[in-house]
């Protein structure tokens, strides 16, 4: 944990925001995460807790809540003593005065107690769409309401103050987030050392959480596989194959819960063949063209759209993509090879703040467009400094995709799809770097990772044996 300055500050700058946003009184709720069992109670998953309680109130244990006050400013803890079962079987731990005295809450009550303080703000009560069952149905009970109904009732108010608050990364959040990332580059690097032909996905897979639980844990599931061309590809069955690709898309969590996010695509055998280097290449002049592009007040989807521009343009040069580039960009024929958004924000989640909504972390409330490709864009609105950003640009030769795009005749202006069915074997290329928007422009974080053609390369050649 930050020291207890840190999470009373964030506290009273919620309820300035609130007050700012026309919300003079209420109780906002904070329902922290349980343990979420496989199949019994004491056979859980590695627990998590919810991101904003642990912006809010640095507690990383489950079955907490805590409520504060918007009129007074008043922070409660509900949280339960240790038990002697507790303590048998899961050690000592701090008693319920110490946790308050960690996050600076004002009370510590027993848990039992926070359903009726939440009832009784009536409409008072304040708080963010739940993504968890247990969550759902606690409010859900409190407002007697079903919980599939909990989420419609959430405080848009409460989401804007909270996304304005927590998008803009302090000192010390920089900090974590680039030991993070700094551990998630260390991961990549043993997985590119490690990578041999005959390996398995999974044997790649387990390397690069040996690097991250060496340095804290995983930040998300990575995907580790020889099949680029599927976006999330989370099962990891595959064997490497000499003169194959393999994408690695990982990252790190640090101590204080903060997110590393990297993805890289490197040559099995060591080498790229024609056909591989062209493409990733395109794949990094589209990331440089979206990254230079990033400073205060620039739209996010300016940059995702200097980034479908590269990559059009190269495929154009490829004799897969064919007519005005920028044309073809505008009409959405660039999608068929970048069916995704440029990136998204990054901090105590990888995929910063997403339970709050989509449209308000990335649009600021404004509708997001329906079209193929663009729809996947999580972040469009203008950039501010603090923010930390993924850039993520790929090329994807998708069979299915580029064949029914085909038989439709989608973009044949555009697009040459006998060309870019002789393309299918590259499979997918993507490349991720995390980058902090700061006064002048922005900085990628973390430290040295080229990730030219031939520096990836010469990664492979000095594990050589």
């Amino acid at each position: 944990m930050f020291e207890q300055s840190v999470y009373a500050g964030r506290r009273r700058a919620l309820v300035a925001s609130l007050t700012r946003l026309g919300v003079g009184d209420g109780l906002v709720a904070f329902v922290g995460n349980g343990e979420s069992p496989r199949n019994y109670a004491d056979n859980a998953y590695r627990f998590r807790q919810d991101s904003s309680f642990l912006y809010y109130f640095g507690i990383a244990e489950p079955g907490l809540a805590a409520t504060l006050d918007v009129g007074s400013g008043v922070a409660r803890l509900y949280i339960d003593e240790a038990t002697i079962d507790d303590l048998v079987w899961s050690g000592p731990r701090p008693d319920a005065e110490a946790y308050r005295a960690l996050c600076g809450a004002d009370s510590a009550v027993p848990r039992a107690r926070f359903a009726a303080d939440a009832a009784a703000a009536g409409d008072g009560l304040l708080f963010t769409p739940p993504y968890r069952a247990d969550a759902s149905i606690e409010l859900g009970a409190v407002r007697r309401v079903a919980p599939g109904a909990v989420a419609a009732a959430a405080s848009i108010p409460l989401i804007r103050a909270i996304v304005a608050q927590r998008e803009i990364k302090e000192a010390r959040e920089i900090v974590e987030i680039e030991t993070a990332v700094d551990t998630s580059i260390r991961m990549h690097r043993a997985v590119i050392a490690a990578a041999r032909p005959g390996a398995t996905e999974s044997e790649m897979m387990a390397e690069a959480y040996r690097v991250a639980y060496a340095g804290g844990c995983p930040a998300f599931p990575a995907i580790a596989t020889t099949k680029g061309a599927v976006l999330h590809n989370h099962g990891y069955p595959g064997r490497l194959a000499d003169g194959g690709l393999f994408l690695l898309d990982a990252g790190a969590e640090s101590a204080e819960g903060y997110a590393g996010d990297l993805t890289s695509t490197f040559p099995i055998s060591g080498r790229y063949d024609a056909r591989q280097r062209a493409v990733y290449e395109i794949v990094l002049r589209a990331g440089e063209a979206g990254s230079s592009m990033m400073r205060p007040g620039t739209s996010f989807r300016e940059c995702h759209f200097a980034a479908a521009r590269a990559i059009a343009s190269g495929l154009k040069d490829l004799g897969i993509m064919k007519g005005d580039v920028a044309e073809a960009v505008a009409a959405g024929a660039h999608a068929c090879f970048f069916p995704h958004g440029l990136g998204h924000q990054m901090g105590l989640d990888v995929h910063d703040m997403e339970n709050l909504g989509e449209v308000w972390v990335g649009y600021d409330g404004e509708p997001k467009s329906a079209e193929f490709g663009l729809k996947s864009l999580r972040m469009a609105k203008p950039l501010k400094c603090g923010m930390v950003m993924t850039v993520e640009p790929g090329v994807y030769f998708i069979e299915g995709l580029i064949a029914a795009w085909k038989a439709e005749g989608k973009h044949s202006a555009f697009i040459d799809y006998a060309e870019a069915e002789r393309w299918i074997s590259v499979g997918g290329v993507r490349n991720e770097e995390d980058w902090l928007v700061t006064d002048e422009g922005a900085r990628r974080l973390g430290g040295p990772f080229e990730k030219s053609a031939a520096a990836m390369e010469s990664y492979k050649a000095r594990a050589r044996p």
